[in-house]
């Protein structure tokens, strides 16, 4: 290798290293088919740039870049048009980047601790989400709840539907059900007894490029460089992105005893850590966290948030769920996560590059994004006994009734007649469950007298098509169940 000294990049150049890292380990993924070595691994600028502002980093990249082709590790290539490099030492280069960033760590310097601004940043997302409760009562509340008299995930699917198409409206509809579960409202057996709630983690897997992150991030939090106006909780959602797994472990302890939910876009990288695998389980499992090194210890704590992540992952193809998986990690997500699988598929690609052209030309009329995230936040004030609401409206919990268990039953017995060993978990039954009891909450003010909210026909057969189009991915068996 020509160099094999630190870097010791510049401290603004440390979220830079981060991204570039990544990149490097895609454009060495790239090069190699079948476990062999096609062509040198290269890098083209205008990909860093894209994921840069994607990541929210802003830095000049060149100064990283030219750096290290002075040091030999990148080769610039004339190609006549855009600048591109060749990556002569792929796994060198990784490395020494992600030792850039892991001596960068603040732990490294010191004893472990919380991030001394983390409560700065959770008394900031507080006060978002107040203020939007309190212009939503008074402003906007009878409008509100006359909205959420006929809203249903009937209708938030063919508001997506109407914007995104029919191969990528679902992504986004799983989401934000995801934000209405945020309240994690109690799941009561028609006996009476709890035997959970709503809240899940949720994790889009596949390669990049297949709106991932559109769907957990940008309508979410919106995107004002791209016009997308947010359609997710107010104050509740916490951006990761540039995070490492070091950090967040101090910052969850900042959260004991509170619900957020945690973007992450390269929830990937965070298992590259050496020692994070474990603790992240824990988190996931929302577990007692403890975490100890030589330089202190985080917690003992307990995380009661959710996580919305995307996991970039190698695939080779879009027939077989499991082969396709080239990562050891892939279990703890598919144990503790509600996963959907995308492939990068012609029709996908048709799909995500048409849904950017109608973006990028102003076509996508976001027309209900202000009436959902005020009906978000009410029924989320609600469900959680704010003090504003609590004289207002009652909490409600849901009712978990036979006839759902049933239709998803139903769905299994179709699949074992397939087969003698199914390759999905009575957990992803489970899952279709609480996504139901999430729909459920859109329709809160159907019927606001009612003692408990009910799962009604239309969130049962919602939950059933989701069901279906799970285990038809896990099983190998291509439908178009529930796009």
């Amino acid at each position: 290798m020509a160099a094999s000294a630190g870097l010791e990049i510049v401290a603004a150049d440390v979220p830079v290293a981060r991204v570039l890292a990544a990149l490097v380990i895609d454009a060495d993924r790239r090069r190699t088919v079948r476990g062999y070595t096609t062509q040198p691994a290269r890098l083209r600028v205008s990909d860093l740039r894209a994921r840069l502002l994607r990541e929210r980093v802003f830095e000049d990249p060149s100064r990283l870049l030219t750096r290290l082709r002075r040091r030999g590790l990148l080769a610039e290539l004339s190609t006549g048009g855009e600048k591109v490099y060749e990556i002569p030492y792929p796994d060198e280069l990784r490395q020494l980047l992600l030792d850039e960033v892991a001596r960068s760590e603040p732990g490294d310097v010191g004893p472990v601790s919380p991030v001394p601004d983390e409560p700065a940043e959770i008394r900031a997302m507080d006060g978002e989400f107040l203020d939007r409760l309190r212009d939503v009562l008074t402003y906007r509340l009878e409008a509100t709840v006359e909205f959420g008299r006929s809203f249903s995930v009937d209708v938030l699917a063919e508001y997506l539907q109407g914007l995104f198409g029919e191969s990528l409206y679902f992504d986004s509809l799983i989401s934000l059900l995801q934000q209405y579960a945020l309240a994690d409202v109690p799941l009561v057996a028609p006996t009476g007894r709890p035997t959970g709630a709503t809240g899940f983690h949720l994790a889009l897997f596949g390669p990049p490029g297949t709106g991932k992150t559109f769907s957990i991030d940008d309508l979410v939090r919106g995107n004002p460089r791209s016009g997308v106006p947010p359609h997710g909780l107010p104050g509740r959602n916490r951006y990761c992105g540039g995070i490492t797994p070091v950090q967040f472990l101090r910052v969850g302890a900042a959260y004991t005893g509170r619900t957020f939910n945690f973007i992450v876009p390269e929830f990937n990288d965070w298992f590259k850590y050496r020692g994070m695998v474990e603790p992240l389980k824990l988190v996931m499992e929302q577990r007692e966290v403890k975490w100890e090194t030589t330089l202190g210890t985080v917690g003992p704590y307990t995380f009661r948030s959710f996580f919305s992540v995307n996991y970039n992952v190698r695939t080779a193809g879009a027939d077989d769920y499991w082969t396709t998986i080239g990562d050891p990690n892939f279990a703890a997500l598919e144990d503790r996560m509600l996963l959907r699988f995308h492939p990068m598929t012609r029709d996908r690609f048709r799909a995500v590059e048409a849904s950017a052209e109608r973006l990028e030309l102003g076509e996508l009329d976001f027309a209900l994004a202000d009436r959902i995230r005020d009906h978000l936040i009410l029924v989320h004030a609600i469900e959680t006994g704010h003090p504003l609401v609590a004289h207002r409206f009652r909490r409600r919990s849901i009712r978990l009734e036979r006839p759902l268990y049933d239709a998803l039953r139903l769905v299994s017995e179709e699949a074992l007649k397939g087969t003698r060993f199914p390759k999905f978990s009575p957990r992803l039954k489970s899952r279709a469950v609480r996504l139901a009891a999430a729909a459920a909450l859109l329709a809160y003010f159907h019927d606001p007298d009612s003692p408990a909210v009910t799962i009604g026909a239309r969130e049962t057969e919602f939950a059933r098509r989701f069901y279906e189009e799970e285990v038809r991915a896990r099983e190998g068996r291509r439908g178009a169940a529930a796009r």
